[in-house]
């Protein structure tokens, strides 16, 4: 008996687009593939986005090694990292993510919130039992964004730093160059990918075949690296350095960096493409270019006498082939770069959805694809805090001290979190859940111990950022629970507004009305304000409440939920996956209902404009109230957030004590 769900019949499902019994679907996440055989398009569009962000780690992991302990480039030092590399590559992202976790979708999407989601309904209010499931993924999700701020810096910094390798005169010019490009990319995001992405397979495919070229250059040269495979050597590594040994384990988890992109984007190329990229192409590209730096070190006279200096990865090339080299490298830092920033863009959509941060503008980039997205406030942000890293640590070195505490606690908190899955979704045996636990916890664990010795060395960095984002998510959160049981006390019962409704002869208009609605079996507030001043009701009533499902998609055929209340009105449950945008207007039009369908220009959309009034009782601390006051005040108008034509939108004020 298979201890995985069967991925073929997952892959089935997604493909047919079959619908569960809830009402969900996932998309066909290999309509770019052949339908059998190798689905080259998809792994090739897997190298550009995937892998970007681990293939690009050469350029700066083994050199850091080195640097942080002040190590020699003796052969115990060069081939004990070298085997700490090779089995960490092999036991984190081939056996952990490619093997393991991979399997672990949500309808097809992956990712740590789409982990936590197949524990625990996210929309649903927090109860003690399933709280810490999802305290877990807010924080692995708060620790990606501050991922997503040290990567771009890191990653361009440290491949214009190979300038330096070209002509030393260039150094000053290191740090303008990598704000410019910076600058650029995050100035372009508003394009979207899909113009930029198609270039971006073909680019990493160039680049991947460069390292593994440059690696069997110098690996032919000293063959006997290969020896480095053995885990004595890295045992040899921690006795020949002690407690420095431990502390270097912070530098070699830079190789790994980026693992996690794996499962983050599966829902793009699904689990195949993934998976013949890293096994075929990837991971021994990124092992040839390794072992060749080690090959490097044990014969380079410079490499002995000193590592201060000494750049193995730019030196690997002849002089004539070092300015091509940088450049690409610049070039594969950008893809690896936008590779998280849409992967935080993505990330805050689906946050938004749960409800765990305010609306926030989002903006489509592409016609075919529901999740490219572009958000100017988060890319903003990003961008704000890549030129601030830039600027305070000014080189990549100094910046690597930040890096990896935020990975090895978001790698940690997902192994945690698929164990408790496969124990209760996938029925292992208690054996083999604490087998996979106590086979991955040490190794995430000494990777986050060594890491944390360097928090007074910039590693706050990612730590601050995520606090602050938690108490947010948290905060934003408890707000809008305490605004719901604020409009739900002393709300008249729809049942008894129909009741009284059917005994009244009121007045009504022609069309549709839409109240939003999200606090059921109650009369939407708006309504009341609307027959209070108007004395009117429309002919054609609708309480509408959008439901974000713990799926990714929903098909269009499943969207609609609907009851009828009497007297014309009707309760309207809509639902949409984590990864979509609610387009209630364009979804509303045309629906088929009693009376009629629901047209454009005979439809009215009433809308609550909440006016948050903070006091001292309970319920959240009194600075958290007024902050989540200040969230609503800055949050994106809800018409625009739910697509609605502005002409046909009435809003209604409406004061909510809290």
């Amino acid at each position: 008996m298979s201890i995985l769900p069967d991925p073929n019949a997952a892959a089935e499902h997604r493909q047919a687009n079959t619908i569960d019994a809830h009402g969900t679907a996932g998309v066909d996440a290999h309509n770019s593939g052949t339908s059998s055989g190798f689905p080259a398009a998809l792994t090739l569009g897997a190298l550009g986005v995937v892998y970007g962000d681990i293939g690009t780690s050469p350029i700066y992991s083994l050199r850091e090694c080195f640097h942080l302990a002040h190590l020699e480039a003796t052969p115990t030092n060069v081939l004990g990292l070298l085997s700490l590399v090779f089995w960490s590559l092999a036991l984190t992202v081939t056996l952990k993510y490619v093997t393991f976790v991979l399997r672990a979708d949500n309808d097809g999407e992956g990712g740590i919130l789409a982990l936590t989601s197949l524990l625990v309904p996210l929309r649903a209010r927090l109860v003690r039992r399933r709280l810490l499931y999802v305290v877990l993924g807010l924080i692995g999700s708060a620790l990606l964004y501050g991922d997503s701020i040290i990567t771009p810096a890191i990653s361009v910094l440290s491949a214009t730093e190979g300038l330096e390798q070209i002509a030393p005169a260039t150094k000053p010019w290191v740090i303008p160059l990598t704000l410019i490009i910076l600058v650029g990319l995050f100035a372009f995001q508003y394009k979207g990918t899909a113009g930029v992405g198609k270039i971006f397979g073909p680019v990493m495919v160039v680049w991947f075949s460069m390292l593994a070229a440059l690696g069997i250059y110098h690996f032919v040269q000293h063959p006997g690296v290969i020896e480095a495979v053995n885990p004595v050597h890295a045992v040899d590594f921690f006795r020949a350095n002690g407690f420095v040994g431990f502390t270097v384990l912070g530098s070699v988890f830079l190789c790994v960096t980026g693992g996690e992109a794996l499962y983050a984007d599966l829902g793009h190329f699904g689990r195949k493409p993934i998976q013949y990229a890293w096994l075929g192409f990837v991971l021994p590209s990124l092992l040839l270019c390794y072992f060749g730096q080690g090959a490097l070190l044990l014969s380079s006279p410079e490499a002995q006498a000193s590592m201060h200096d000494f750049h193995p990865f730019f030196q690997m090339a002849p002089a004539w082939f070092l300015p091509f080299q940088v450049v690409l490298a610049c070039v594969a830092t950008v893809i690896a770069s936008q590779a998280v920033i849409s992967g935080a863009f993505s990330l805050t959509m689906q946050l938004v959805q749960f409800g765990y941060l305010p609306r926030l503008k989002i903006v489509n980039t592409s016609e075919h694809h529901a999740g490219q997205v572009y958000l100017p406030f988060v890319n903003g942000a990003l961008l704000v805090g890549c030129v601030a890293l830039v600027l305070t640590f000014r080189s990549s070195s100094a910046l690597a001290a930040a890096y990896g505490i935020a990975v090895t606690s978001t790698m940690g908190i997902t192994t945690v979190l698929f164990t408790v899955l496969a124990r209760r979704r996938w029925k292992w045996s208690w054996a083999l859940a604490l087998g996979f636990l106590l086979v991955f916890i040490p190794i995430d664990l000494a990777f986050f111990g060594a890491n944390a010795l360097k928090i007074m060395h910039g590693g706050w960095v990612p730590i601050v950022i995520a606090l602050g984002l938690f108490v947010i998510m948290m905060t934003w959160k408890k707000g809008r629970t305490l605004v719901q049981d604020a409009q739900h006390e002393g709300r008249l019962p729809v049942e008894m507004f129909i009741s009284d409704l059917a005994s009244r002869d009121v007045p009504r208009v022609k069309g549709t009305a839409v109240f939003f609605n999200p606090v059921r079996h109650v009369t939407p507030s708006s309504l009341l304000h609307n027959f209070k001043h108007n004395q009117v009701l429309h002919s054609r009533n609708l309480f509408v409440d959008v439901e974000t499902m713990s799926r990714p998609f929903v098909p269009k055929e499943n969207r609609f939920e609907i009851e009828d209340l009497g007297a014309d009105c009707y309760q309207v449950v809509m639902h949409y996956g984590f990864a979509e945008q609610p387009t209630v207007a364009e979804d509303l039009i045309g629906l088929e209902m009693p009376g009629g369908p629901v047209k454009m220009m005979s439809t009215t959309f009433f809308m609550r404009r909440e006016r948050i009034v903070t006091t001292g009782r309970g319920g959240m601390m009194r600075w958290r109230k007024q902050a989540f006051a200040t969230m609503q005040h800055a949050s994106a108008d809800v018409a625009d957030y739910f697509g609605l034509p502005v002409g046909r939108v009435i809003e209604l004020g409406e004061r909510v004590v809290i």
